[in-house]
């Protein structure tokens, strides 16, 4: 079984432009259209079973718009995270909505939103998240929509994980994109409420002796297969992963039993 546990997905009228401005800003050659059917028949190619299609509200005034859509596609292959905005003042309240739609998490996305990880007025939201037993996708380490500014560097999720031990944190692309040195020496196997995915790593983790030591060190069953479909490939996260050395029981981890696990559903 193969679960990928980062993709994402725009409405079908809206998922031409949102790939082309986001392919703009990334330099990155989008692997798929950005819709649902687009990502469906990667899954087929790459083998993947089932994926968690992960949203982001922007701007305050999408919440509610992201969450339906989120909420509208889940089916047998798909599962959601939704997506709050820190400043929309009813984040708190759309919380327990994203819990009563039935999605699986929330996703955040520092730089487009915004704000530093580790600030005082998110601390309310992931209170309320640890409650709602919502985990918790963040965007960590570098962004090329933000190439100057690190709104989630490895140090300062370091602070918001030991702040709030009952919340289960994902952190994306290995826990800092392109700062693989801090998420090594600041994350990897510090935290028991951390888990890291790892997408885009084939691009940006070059050195595959570092990738071994951060997955050995954060723990095998606390990292989880990811692609970050439509920018990063199945095929490549992959073979990067059985060229990196693991045991088969530290690949199975990786590939669908910690999902498994955090999502609440049987391995096939």
């Amino acid at each position: 079984m193969l679960i990928d546990f980062h993709t994402h997905v725009f409405p079908d009228a809206l998922a031409p432009r949102t790939i082309s401005k986001l392919a703009e800003i990334s330099e990155c050659l989008p692997q798929s259209d950005g819709t649902v059917a687009g990502l469906l028949a990667k899954m087929n190619q790459w083998g993947v079973d089932m994926a968690v299609t992960l949203h982001i509200a922007t701007k305050p005034g999408q919440q509610t718009n992201v969450n339906n859509f989120a909420a509208s596609i889940q089916g047998e292959r798909l599962l959601s995270f939704g997506s709050i905005h820190p400043d929309a003042p009813d984040a708190l309240q759309e919380l327990e909505r994203i819990k009563a739609l039935g999605l699986h998490g929330v996703k955040l996305h520092p730089d487009y939103q915004d704000f530093f990880v580790d600030e005082s007025r998110l601390f309310p939201l992931y209170s309320r998240m640890a409650e709602l037993k919502l985990p918790l996708v963040l965007h960590c380490g570098w962004d090329p929509f933000s190439p100057s500014l690190t709104h989630c560097p490895p140090h300062r999720l370091a602070m918001v994980l030991k702040a709030f031990p009952e919340l289960v944190v994902i952190g994306a692309h290995l826990g800092g994109m392109n700062q693989y040195d801090e998420a090594e020496r600041c994350l990897a196997g510090r935290y028991p409420n951390l888990y890291m995915d790892l997408s885009m790593s084939p691009r940006y983790c070059s050195d595959p002796a570092q990738f071994l030591r951060i997955i050995r060190a954060q723990g095998a069953d606390h990292v989880l297969f990811g692609t970050d479909c439509p920018w990063g490939s199945g095929h490549e996260t992959l073979t990067y992963l059985r060229s990196a050395g693991l045991t088969s029981s530290e690949e199975k981890q990786i590939l669908f039993q910690n999902a498994c696990r955090l999502l609440g559903i049987s391995p096939r």
